[in-house]
């Protein structure tokens, strides 16, 4: 039976006087892979601020592995965060560095390893990503869907429980994105890696999300949440009817 590896409870993030959100409570399990969404502006790049602790919420708290995140201090924080990575939506490598050494640095950064270690170590999480000898390779040399790859490497440089991604798909065309997607699919198959992804696409949504919450800007709050395709089957609303049709009647596939 899996267990619950995020937990979010009475969660208020408040930017001044304006609330963006408010007594938001849910909960990832071990495993999932967990899509947040909603429409442009509700709140989902804000919610993974807050888990990875970019932000820190006005009111009620997020647990990690069971552990207290929101309310930890900055070393307590880092602590917890080396059992994540992040995939940032640009993918954000280092321009000057190799993909090898993009995807050591963390190694070098917070583990005791030695350097051939390390080196053994980045070009396996390449390999993994599907990138085997492009480890002297630049960022600059290498294609949008190569760079996410890549990057999607470095977040998985120290083993993590959760992998957060923001946006992974974003500028991407249909077949690196579906290649991006079937890469997740085969991590959180085969290393057991909870995945909680940002995202708007459609195809991504369907084609990898088995749980996942719907932020609405209007009220401030979840009104949906669950597997995406049992959400298009009986949707909870009309706004997620709209949502997760959109592009249909254009002849586009959900």
């Amino acid at each position: 039976m899996t267990q619950d590896i995020i937990t979010v409870k009475n969660l208020r993030v408040a930017y001044g006087d304006f609330i963006l959100f408010d007594d938001i409570n849910f909960s990832v399990r071990e495993k999932d892979i967990f899509i947040i969404m909603g429409a442009s502006g509700c709140g989902k790049s804000s919610m993974l601020r807050v888990l990875t602790g970019l932000v820190t919420p006005v009111q009620g708290e997020v647990l990690i592995n069971g552990q207290d995140f929101s309310g930890a201090d900055n070393f307590k924080k880092t602590e917890i965060m080396k059992s994540c990575g992040v995939l940032y939506q640009s993918g954000a490598l280092f321009s000057s560095m190799t993909l090898k050494e993009n995807v050591a640095m963390p190694m070098e950064l917070y583990t005791n390893y030695s350097k051939k270690e390390i080196d053994e170590l980045a070009s396996y999480k390449l390999a993994l990503t599907g990138l085997y000898g492009f480890e002297d390779f630049y960022p600059s040399e290498i294609s949008g869907g190569m760079k996410k790859r890549a990057a999607l490497s470095r977040a998985l440089a120290l083993d993590p429980k959760i992998v957060y991604c923001d946006e992974p798909s974003a500028g991407l065309d249909p077949i690196s994105s579906k290649r991006l997607d079937d890469l997740i699919l085969e991590l959180n198959h085969n290393l057991g890696t909870t995945f909680v992804v940002v995202t708007h696409e459609l195809q991504s949504i369907f084609a990898i999300g088995n749980n996942s919450i719907f932020l609405d800007g209007k009220v401030k709050n979840i009104t949906g949440r669950g597997n995406p395709m049992q959400m298009l089957q009986t949707p909870p609303n009309p706004e997620i009817l709209e949502f997760l049709t959109r592009g249909v009647e254009n002849g586009q596939t959900a």
